[in-house]
C-alpha cells in the first residue's frame, strides 16, 4: 500500500433498499414517475451492490412536499370514514331481539310452538338456543342445533354473554340484541 486509506464502497443493506423503495412507490403514488420508470429503477436497486448506487437511482427526485403527505392523509382519512358510513347504511336493517327483566328464568328460541321465542324458519332446529341470566349478566348458549347459534358473526361453542347493540343469529335469521 502506498500510505493511503483505501475506500471501498459501503454494501447497501435490506433497510436501505426498502428505503429507496418506498420513495419510488410514493413518487409513482403521487404521479411524479411512469410506471415504466419505476420498474425499471426497481430492477436497478435490486442490482444495486453500494449505497452510493443506491442513492444514485433516486438522486434526480425531487423531495417529498409536506403539503401533499398531509393532504393525501386527509383524504385518506375521509375516504374510510366514507366507507364505513356507506357500509353502515347499506347494512340491512335486523329485527330486534329484545332481553327480557333480569328476573326472568330461562328462554328457548326455536321452531317448536312449546318455545318461549318461536321462529317460523326451516333453518332454525325445533330447541335450538337458550337464553338465561347469571353473575355475569345475559348468557346465549347453543342446544345441539344444526345450523349454529352466533354471536357477532362468530359460532357458538359453549356460551357467551349478549349485550344490547350485539347480533344474534339462529340458523338463517338474525337480530339486534336490545335493552329491556
Amino acid at each position: 500500500m502506498d500510505g493511503q486509506a483505501s475506500s471501498y464502497p459501503v454494501r447497501a443493506s435490506d433497510g436501505e433498499r426498502d428505503r429507496v423503495l418506498r420513495v419510488l412507490s410514493d413518487r409513482v403514488a403521487e404521479g411524479r414517475m411512469s410506471h415504466d420508470t419505476f420498474e425499471r429503477r426497481v430492477d436497478q436497486v435490486l442490482a444495486a451492490r453500494s449505497r452510493a448506487e443506491l442513492d444514485d437511482i433516486v438522486h434526480d427526485l425531487p423531495p417529498r412536499h409536506g403539503m401533499v403527505e398531509r393532504l393525501t392523509g386527509l383524504v385518506s382519512s375521509v375516504s374510510a370514514a366514507t366507507a364505513r358510513i356507506e357500509a353502515a347504511w347499506r347494512a340491512p336493517r335486523l329485527p330486534r331481539f329484545r332481553l327480557p327483566s333480569a328476573g326472568t328464568g330461562r328462554i328457548v328460541v326455536g321452531r317448536a310452538p312449546g318455545c318461549h321465542f318461536v321462529l317460523a324458519d326451516l333453518t332454525v332446529s325445533r330447541f335450538h338456543a337458550e337464553l338465561y341470566h347469571d353473575e355475569h349478566g345475559w348468557m346465549l348458549a347453543d342446544l345441539g342445533s344444526m345450523n349454529g347459534t352466533r354471536v357477532n358473526g362468530w359460532r357458538l361453542t359453549g356460551p357467551a354473554p349478549v349485550r344490547p347493540g350485539d347480533e344474534v343469529g339462529f340458523g338463517n335469521s338474525s337480530f339486534i340484541v336490545a335493552a329491556p
